[in-house]
């Protein structure tokens, strides 16, 4: 055998051992990859629910959504009529956790006034969630701070114009938001809106997959 020959046969040996090592490694991985239906681990939940985060639907219903959204976000905004017939399809069955992932140049204060609303009352909060979806073509997509309409808004919904301005700009809020965008990047949030069944996300953001995670979550 001559040399060349040896060294073409060590450098396909070497090439073989390297192909089985990443291969293995490759069945190793994924086996060891959690499966859509794994159980979040306890900081993961932890994350998708906070203590304060304000929920619609009775507490101990047996499926919790968990929505990551934006207000200023139009599939949001598109989403949320149909979302809510689930809400009223599913009443008693299903609880709605909202929770803030902020992306446009006035989602801040339009998420600081749906607070300020808050602390009115817990329905005053869906109710301003609902007007601002409403009214986004008026306020969303603009690049300078849509304050004044915000405070018309507050005005419209019977809040105190000064307390909501001050909410609006709050350090509170900021923190908030920060913090609930944080927790949604720390699950895998990238858009939204973004949902959650049961700890577990949706496949597919359609309002039938939607449906659909219910139901299985109703069956279990």
């Amino acid at each position: 055998m001559t040399t060349r020959t040896k060294a073409t046969n060590n450098a396909l040996y070497v090439a073989t051992l390297v192909l089985a090592a990443l291969a293995g490694a490759l069945l190793y991985y994924i086996a060891k990859r959690p499966t859509p239906r794994e159980p979040l681990t306890t900081s993961v939940a932890e994350r998708l629910i906070r203590p304060d985060s304000p929920s619609l639907g009775p507490a101990d219903a047996k499926v919790t959504i968990v929505e990551f959204f934006d207000p200023e976000c139009e599939a949001c905004r598109a989403v949320e009529p149909a979302l809510m017939e689930l809400m009223q399809k599913y009443n008693g069955q299903v609880r709605l956790v909202a929770r803030y992932f902020p992306l446009h140049a006035n989602s801040t204060l339009a998420a600081g006034l749906i607070e300020a609303a808050a602390q009115d009352s817990a329905d005053k909060r869906w109710r301003m969630r609902d007007y601002l979806f409403e009214k986004q073509g008026e306020w969303g997509e603009k690049q300078q701070p849509q304050t004044n309409l915000f405070l018309e808004y507050a005005e419209n919904m019977g809040l105190d114009r000064a307390k909501a301005q001050a909410t609006m700009e709050s350090d509170a809020v900021k923190e908030l938001l920060a913090r609930d965008r944080q927790d949604g990047e720390a699950v895998g949030v990238t858009g939204t809106p973004s949902f959650f069944v049961n700890g577990q996300p949706l496949p597919e953001l359609s309002l039938t997959a939607l449906e659909g995670a219910i139901k299985t979550a109703l069956e279990d």
